[in-house]
């Protein structure tokens, strides 16, 4: 049983998604302790706690610390009872070059997590851990005459030959995306999807095998206000917004009929909420998305009108290895075993966002553009797009 007065720890607390998270829990009376880093590349040179945090709440802490300061890590988990583990290196494409990088931080530090959990005194009951869609891979798709099938990732051949679409192996046809639940097989493109299967996996059997409750909350594609647009790891939605913002076209890559699944961050929260709250959550894994397929055009395009119609999408009508073509999110076990859904709309969800970064002011959107075209030169001589 979980009582309102117990503390909360979460890790990479003061991002986008954290601070969500610890509003809620503020609202009915836990006892929050933020534990981030306060990266740069999220939060601009000489780093602060962001505005939105209600850091002089009473019932809230903030600690400026890293997942691999160990002693520090261990001093804060001695009166934790329930821990949000969201502390991950973000970047799908730079993960590829930056392999020591990724490993250090999101696996070795969710590593050196579960060491103190395991080899200290603590009151910890409960881990909530921050998984990815991006574990998938391709997700499921279905062939008019073979049925559902989890596919392989196209091969350089088809990419090439502009060939966007999943074929089916067995009839040469294009198949049709289908939802994806979580027994569906991980299928790993990228060094930062195996630190997120890593972290997972470490929690989910050091739980089992210590009878601690633990949870693994896969989110798919996260949008809505307070995004760190000073970030361009942080999603394809960040990057078109940037652009936009600056006058330059959002760069659609492929024919832009490829799908995702964006969920508000507001329901991303009130999943944590019931993992927390619901017993039902124990030593499960459940996907976090809305179940709607949205086309990367279409996300385009609604950002284009909303910051500036005049400028159009560019198509590219080129591929890039590794990239997913559809992933959408099968919530029928979230919505089931915790009662959760989804209240916002994809459309929703981008208004949110432009509500809040229209006040941010002209240099700070110039700096962010810069930092996204050098991002994107930099992805493009490692060969990663």
């Amino acid at each position: 049983m979980i009582l309102l007065s117990s503390k909360v720890l979460i890790t990479g607390g003061a991002g986008f998604i954290g601070s969500y998270i610890a509003e809620r829990l503020l609202e009915k009376g836990y006892f929050v302790k933020i534990y981030d880093k306060l990266l740069e590349e999220n939060y601009g040179p000489n780093p602060s706690t962001p505005s939105y945090l209600p850091i002089n709440h009473e019932n809230l802490k903030f600690i400026k610390g890293d997942l691999n300061d160990k002693n520090l890590l261990k001093r804060e988990l001695e009166d934790t009872e329930i821990i949000i583990h969201l502390a991950s290196k973000l970047g799908i494409g730079r993960s590829m070059y930056e392999i020591e990088n990724f490993i250090k931080e999101n696996t070795l530090g969710t590593s050196t997590l579960l060491d103190i959990l395991v080899n200290s005194n603590n009151n910890v009951n409960k881990l909530i851990i921050a998984s990815s869609n991006c574990i998938y891979g391709e997700g499921l798709v279905k062939c008019p005459n073979c049925g559902v099938f989890k596919p392989q990732m196209r091969s350089p051949s088809q990419m090439k030959n502009k060939i966007w679409d999943i074929i089916c192996p067995n009839c040469k046809i294009p198949t049709v995306p289908q939802l994806t639940p979580e027994e569906t097989p991980p299928d790993c493109t990228s060094i930062y999807a195996y630190s997120k299967l890593h972290q997972e996996q470490l929690c989910l059997f050091i739980g089992k095998t210590y009878d601690i409750n633990v949870t693994s909350l896969r989110l798919f594609n996260v949008i809505g206000a307070r995004q760190a647009l000073s970030n361009p790891y942080t999603g394809v939605c960040a990057i078109f917004t940037t652009s936009l913002l600056c006058g330059n076209p959002p760069l659609i890559y492929e024919d832009g009929l490829q799908s995702r699944d964006f969920v508000n961050v507001n329901d991303v929260a009130n999943a944590f909420m019931l993992a927390i709250e619901n017993s039902n959550s124990k030593n499960e894994i459940f996907n976090v998305g809305t179940g709607t397929s949205t086309l990367l055009l279409k996300l385009a395009e609604l950002l284009s009108n909303l910051i500036n119609p005049k400028i159009k999408p560019k198509i590219l009508q080129v591929g890039r290895i590794g990239d997913v073509r559809n992933c959408i999110a099968d919530i029928s076990k979230i919505k089931n075993k915790l009662g959760f859904k989804p209240k916002y709309t994809f459309e929703d969800s981008v208004i949110q966002m432009i509500d809040y970064i229209k006040n941010l002011n002209k240099k700070i959107i110039n700096n962010l553009n810069d930092k996204t075209l050098a991002v994107l030169k930099e992805l493009q001589d490692k060969k990663i797009i």
